[in-house]
């Protein structure tokens, strides 16, 4: 776990490292036992065991799912950061390069006490929605 001396800041580039490593122990390490994960379409998680669940489950859905992460604009205790998530969708642990895909990204992290009460993701679905729609 973080210690509560590191910045918002530092706290959401390592919890953006523990999902380009697909490390779902890190990611609850780093999540307060309340928090609130939000997606694109508005649905909200919460609670770190089911969002460990979450994770566990969209690794196994994108097993090398990844955020680059090409800007952080700093606050406390909010982190707001714009990059690119990219994968590859996989119905059977298989990485074809024919179901890669990726889009913009923006996340809003909210840091309370030294972890993430809250992580929100603004993306497009629809590259990733095509590559399961086509049935590979």
């Amino acid at each position: 776990m973080e210690s509560t001396g590191h910045t918002a800041e530092t706290i959401a580039q390592a919890f953006v490292r523990a999902i380009n490593r697909q490390d779902v122990d890190r990611l609850a390490a780093l999540m307060s036992p309340a928090h609130r994960f939000i997606d694109s379409l508005g649905k909200v998680i919460e609670g770190r065991e089911k969002m460990r669940e979450g994770w566990a489950a969209y690794f196994r859905m994108v097993p090398d799912y990844a955020v680059a992460i090409e800007e952080f604009y700093p606050g406390e205790p909010v982190v707001v950061m714009l990059g690119m998530a990219s994968g590859t969708y996989s119905r059977d642990g298989n990485l074809h390069p024919e179901n890669r895909w990726q889009t913009p990204v923006a996340i809003r992290a909210l840091i309370e006490d030294g972890l993430v009460a809250e992580w929100r993701v603004y993306a497009d679905n629809e590259p990733i929605r095509k590559v399961m729609a086509s049935g590979k």
